[in-house]
């Protein structure tokens, strides 16, 4: 069978957009058919789609490696033991990206950390110099960022052995890190650590009396809490923690009295939301006869130059709710100060009446200028055109308008089809002036949005007044 690629790969081999390749597709009538895959992610052979590149003069490059990927890539059920093994007898630069592209075609099994928040962790963590350990390493993306003598410990052996080839002088070892830790002594300057949320058979009833539950036993239903623990017990006084948590863990009441006493503690000194659902909280191994802070970090967006904000013992009450979305005081008086002083409504572009011209379509006007400079509709389809035929600001605002005009329950959008004015180029430079005025008016209409929520909010929570 012919190796296959899709549409991703496609774009890989020529340097382009994976909205070129879809915009080829609708386009050229030669372009390769499927021969595999889903409607939503249609499969191509190799060898034709080389030889239409080649036919139609498009530059392309198939590296050694991306022939390899091409030749282990429909092992699904094995992907990662073939990857495993493939990099046993390559060079680092070439397994890399066979790991690249099995994470991305693993996305939904593989719990890899984004790149920025593992970077941001990382910083948070001072986990570039010392001891560092990732209790949780999977196929060793926070390691990877870290620096150091690095070690880790993953349950899955194939994600284990993935990292220990991408991480050639790091020590990792496979097991379970709840049940049978590999670092029994607490040395670590740092714990980086993405562990698994909401496992519940996470080893409670085996558990129960173990010495890392110094903030008190986490319940079945709090498995991240154990993870907290347990990523402090690994430090050593004074080691930092950054432990990525879903948001839900900073409010759920059967983890409030171990909240509570990381605070007491000062075990737990910042809480940063990173992004949709997901929390980075930063912990300090506390020193012997330390003074407790009196302040926690919480922020609903890092910033480098925050200082804790937040007072503890207001957070010590019958909840211990830790979510930065409700105690974010001062950063709402903050933004909406800023936000006021910056803001300016822009001007409306001076339109006047005039009689119907010509009209075309979107598609005839595309079809008439092919060229090398690409516009991009909001829905992402792309379009190659040539600027001194077709304005590119022209045809993009034609888009943005089209889609404005599209009927709300139509069930298939071709903007396409659009009528469209039929000007000369100079016409079309002064239309897509307009286009950009209004296209400012409509940003400064979502800034003022923003400023009337910042307004409310700030007066309802006490921090803003008249």
């Amino acid at each position: 069978m012919d190796e296959t690629v899709n549409a991703g790969d496609i774009a890989r081999l020529v340097d382009v957009g994976r909205a070129a390749v879809s915009n080829w597709r609708r386009r050229y009538d030669d372009f390769p058919q499927p021969v595999g895959g889903t409607a939503s992610s249609p499969l191509f052979s190799l060898r034709e789609v080389e030889e239409w590149l080649r036919r139609n003069g498009k530059q392309f490059h198939v590296s050694p490696a991306d022939r390899l990927w091409q030749q282990i890539k429909d092992d699904d059920l094995r992907l990662g033991e073939r990857v495993a093994e493939a990099g046993r007898h390559t060079d680092p630069a070439t397994f890399e990206f066979l790991y690249e592209r099995y994470a991305e075609a693993h996305s939904r099994q593989l719990n890899v950390t984004p790149d920025d928040i593992a970077k941001l962790m990382v910083e948070l963590a001072e986990a570039d110099r010392g001891t560092v350990v990732d209790p949780a390493c999977g196929t060793g993306t926070l390691l990877k960022q870290a620096g150091g003598a690095r070690k880790g410990q993953e349950l899955d052996p194939t994600s284990a052995e993935i990292a220990s080839i991408r991480l050639p002088e790091a020590q990792i070892h496979t097991g379970d890190s709840l049940r049978h830790n590999a670092f029994a002594e607490a040395t670590a300057d740092a714990v980086v650590c993405d562990p698994p949320f909401h496992e519940r058979s996470w080893g409670h009833e085996e558990l129960v009396g173990d010495p890392r539950w110094a903030y008190g036993l986490p319940p079945r239903g709090e498995p991240e809490l154990a993870w907290v623990q347990h990523c402090l017990s690994l430090t050593r006084p004074g080691g930092r923690v950054a432990i990525l948590m879903p948001s839900a863990a900073t409010s759920r009441r059967p983890g409030k009295r171990i909240r509570g006493n990381l605070l007491r503690a000062g075990a737990l000194r910042a809480v940063i939301t990173v992004a949709g659902g997901r929390d980075i909280w930063l912990l300090r191994h506390p020193l012997p006869d330390e003074r407790p802070p009196e302040h926690i970090l919480l922020l609903e967006e890092f910033s480098p130059d925050a200082e804790p904000n937040t007072r503890i013992i207001d957070l010590l009450d019958d909840h211990v709710d830790l979510s930065p979305s409700r105690h974010s005081r001062a950063d709402v008086a903050t933004a909406f100060l800023h936000a006021r002083a910056t803001f300016a409504l822009p001007e409306p572009p001076a339109l006047e009446r005039r009689e119907p011209p010509p009209m075309t379509t979107i598609g005839d006007l595309v079809r008439t200028a092919p060229g090398s400079v690409t516009v991009t509709s909001p829905t992402g389809a792309s379009y190659d055109i040539d600027p001194e035929v077709v304005d590119p600001d022209y045809l993009s605002g034609l888009l943005r308008a089209a889609l404005a005009c599209t009927p709300t329950g139509s069930s298939r959008l071709d903007l396409k089809r659009t009528p469209v004015p039929l000007i000369e180029i100079d016409e079309q430079r002064r239309y897509g002036e307009a286009f950009r005025q209004l296209k400012a008016m409509e940003d400064g209409f979502a800034e003022a949005a923003e400023l009337v929520r910042l307004g409310f909010t700030g007066l309802l929570g006490g921090q803003l007044e008249p």
